[in-house]
């Protein structure tokens, strides 16, 4: 089993260290994956007493985040970053999910298209 690409029900979204993202903390951008190194309390899905939101080391990634060590609610995630869904939108290994989620696809389309004529 590979902890490269996975997809985490709780929150929505495509985990694993071949999941390039930004950090959860809200305003920071330094770029990151979703793997193991980078999760709130450094076990899959965060284990029992973390979010299973993703950080850079500053923010908290394979410990506790601020908001998780003080017991509060988690941070809302950060979207996926472009070239990621981008990746998800041409990449040949993708084309299986392309076929069977036609809905998402349509949504990853419109988010690409929307980034590009505000960027």
């Amino acid at each position: 089993m590979s902890w490269a690409n996975g997809y985490d029900e709780h929150w929505n979204r495509d985990v694993g260290y071949g999941v390039p993202a930004s950090c959860d903390h809200p305003g920071c951008s330094q770029v990151i994956d979703r793997g193991l190194s980078h999760i709130c309390g450094g076990e899959p899905h965060g284990g029992e007493e973390a979010c299973g939101l993703f950080f850079c080391l500053q923010h908290g990634g394979g410990n506790q985040c601020a908001r998780c060590a003080a017991g509060a609610e988690p941070f809302a995630p950060t979207p996926d970053v472009p070239c990621w869904m981008q990746h998800k939108l041409t990449d040949s290994s993708w084309q299986k999910w392309r076929d069977e989620n036609p809905d998402e696809v349509a949504q990853l389309r419109a988010l690409i298209n929307k980034d590009s004529t505000n960027g």
